[in-house]
């Protein structure tokens, strides 16, 4: 092992690796990084797996499903006793179909995440980079083809189990894009452009709503004339998804490896002076040729499990994990019933399916623009100024005090006070994503060494993604106590409270994680901690 790390040394001394981090100007390869990560991320948000794709289209085309097929269904499936109760209810889904719909891609993401986590350390960017985005645009195709059979499995049967397979491709990004981003990028730049590149499915959130938007429109007339024809629209809303997504495959199939993991795990140290020499914009004919080093056959589980045994390491992964759990209760709790938010202050309960549909749509346009975009963005700005460790802290600190206020005062704000209510409501959103939400996906890409980042990466967003699994399985379930069978979530107070104990876990889980911001992936790697001690 000795031999290795010096041979890892003497090749590092072949290669201008700090040319990476201090080269603070745009060029065109470093803008076509942020196009295809970026992009990339953007179809994530869009199509209905990713970190946030039930709050996107599929917590629009939710309510589309329920007009076009549930009330047939239980026609089928339930006895008389029951049927008048489906008719009045209009389009609400029962809670399990739903949380199935919705919480399959989550399972799946979980799965693509580590998968794609450990061939991304152990096979190498290169080689990985691209079969998730492959995925992803079949997947989708399919989601929007779902059908029932005559006798058997059911449309929300077979939604599910494409956006399982969705959701594995869309696991896969994560790992993979932000390792890629944050291994390419200066030390000043690489906060900021890994919040861009995430900050991307914020335009995805707005990008779903808006063509939904479009969508109900060009089919106003026909829906106002048969409800079922809201079968188009669901199919078309998921399908553009697939657009973006083919735009984006060549460039991450022709991204050449990274230089960080060519030298320090491939051990190619011409492979990688190659790959600076790209970054910095220079001809073939400027860059500098460099001898190959040594080639690496090194043993990735066994590196895995021997870096993780160490304590000092294995409690920034418990932060950046945990984080990430606490986090995304929250998030996906609150916002994969956006819907729900919104009929309970009035707002999308109209006289027609149609009305009700555009006032939803509408209604998430608005707290896109007012919250949800806006703090992506502000993180962008300040990110490599205030500081990974620092939003967090206080995303999380105020997420506890606005959960708080919601859960105690619910009833008399949505009564009494709807503009407050929506107000709180905005304000969380922007907290979520100018905090924890976008910094518990930039500090698991800079915080571990090259050879088990992608990796730790894919832990601490699996771990994120277990989180969202309980509160997709759960919050539909939780929120109904007390009123089981009339969609008007009677828990939704008592749910927001625990949401606030659940954000001040993960305030204190912050404090196991170090600061990332200015400082070289060098200093993350395990020979430079050891010399460090």
């Amino acid at each position: 092992m000795d031999q290795l790390n010096q041979q890892v040394d003497d090749a590092r001394k072949r290669v201008p690796l700090e040319n990476l981090d201090d080269t603070n100007s745009l060029n065109w390869f470093t803008i076509r990084t942020l196009l295809t990560s970026g992009t990339g991320f953007m179809t994530d948000a869009y199509v209905p797996p990713s970190r946030y794709y039930d709050v996107f289209i599929i917590n629009l085309v939710t309510p589309m499903l329920g007009y076009v097929y549930v009330y047939a269904l239980h026609l089928l499936l339930l006895t008389s006793t029951h049927i008048q109760y489906f008719s009045d209810a209009g389009n609400i889904m029962p809670a399990n179909i739903e949380g199935a719909v919705k919480g399959m891609a989550s399972v799946g993401t979980l799965i693509g995440q580590l998968v794609f986590g450990f061939l991304g350390d152990a096979l190498g960017r290169q080689k990985i980079y691209g079969l998730e985005l492959l995925i992803i645009i079949f997947a989708t195709v399919c989601c929007a083809m779902s059908s029932s059979t005559v006798r058997g499995v059911s449309v929300f049967g077979f939604l599910g189990f494409w956006r399982l397979i969705l959701g594995i491709g869309v696991g896969g990004d994560y790992p993979m894009s932000a390792t890629i981003t944050s291994e390419w990028a200066a030390a000043g730049r690489r906060g900021r452009n890994m919040a861009l590149i995430f900050s991307m499915q914020g335009i995805g959130n707005l990008a779903a709503s808006l063509v939904t938007l479009a969508l109900l429109a060009i089919f106003k007339d026909a829906i106002e004339a048969d409800v079922m024809n809201l079968d188009y629209v669901w199919r078309l809303a998921i399908g553009v998804g697939a657009i973006p997504a083919a735009a984006t495959v060549y460039l991450r199939l022709t991204m050449p490896e990274s230089p960080r993991y060519a030298l320090d795990v491939q051990g190619d140290s011409a492979k990688a002076a190659k790959a600076v020499n790209i970054q910095m914009g220079k001809s073939l004919e400027e860059q500098t040729v460099v001898d190959q080093g040594f080639t690496s056959k090194k043993n990735h589980s066994k590196d895995f499990r021997d870096y993780f045994s160490q304590w000092k390491n294995l409690k920034i992964l418990l932060g950046t994990s945990l984080s990430w759990f606490f986090l995304d209760i929250a998030f996906y709790g609150l916002n994969l019933n956006n819907s729900y938010i919104l009929s309970a202050i009035g707002y999308s309960k109209k006289a027609t399916a149609f009305d009700t549909l555009w006032a939803t749509v509408v209604g998430n346009i608005i707290i896109s623009c007012l919250g949800f975009v806006p703090g992506y963005f502000v993180t962008v700005a300040l990110v490599d100024r205030w500081g990974r460790k620092k939003i967090q802290i206080m995303g999380f600190s105020i997420l506890t005090v606005l959960f708080i206020v919601l859960s105690a005062g619910f009833y008399q704000i949505k009564n009494e006070a709807v503009g407050l209510f929506i107000t709180i409501f905005t304000l969380a959103q922007f907290f979520f994503n100018f905090g924890p939400n976008s910094t518990t996906f930039i500090v698991p890409g800079e915080v571990f060494p090259t050879k088990v980042r992608a990796s730790a990466h894919g832990i601490s967003a699996a771990s994120g993604k277990l989180g969202a699994i309980i509160a997709t399985f759960g919050f539909n379930s939780m929120v109904e106590i007390g009123d089981t069978y009339s969609g008007q979530h009677a828990f939704l107070p008592q749910t927001l409270g625990i949401f606030a104990v659940i954000m001040f876990l993960g305030l204190l889980s912050t404090f196991l994680i170090p600061e990332t911001m200015g400082r070289s992936l060098d200093e993350f790697e395990e020979d430079h901690q050891e010399n460090n001690v």
